[in-house]
């Protein structure tokens, strides 16, 4: 874990994610998301965010299609054996 760990209030995280904020609330109930407590709000670990999104389908489908997920085509790789080609990593006049 690096140091700058950034954190994201219960509402943050609904709508980073496309889900509601009582989803949040329940997976950190079930201990699926690490969090601190800050002024009485939880402050939920963005990459623990990221790991219990893409830990079940339903979530990661939420995410992909009403969340930030929507906004990165880059994220939906059909071919999940995809390699850059070799030819654009080499120097040329080699």
């Amino acid at each position: 874990m690096s140091d700058n760990i950034i954190r994201l209030s219960v509402s943050e995280a609904a709508k980073l994610f496309g889900v509601s904020t009582q989803t949040i609330r329940r997976a950190i109930s079930e201990g699926a998301l690490h969090y601190v407590v800050v002024h009485n709000r939880y402050k939920v670990s963005f990459e623990s965010l990221v790991k219990w999104s893409q830990s079940t389908a339903r979530v990661k489908n939420k995410s992909n299609t009403a969340g930030i997920g929507q906004f990165v085509t880059q994220w939906r790789v059909k071919n999940k054996k995809f390699s850059p080609n070799p030819a654009v990593f080499e120097k040329k006049g080699e």
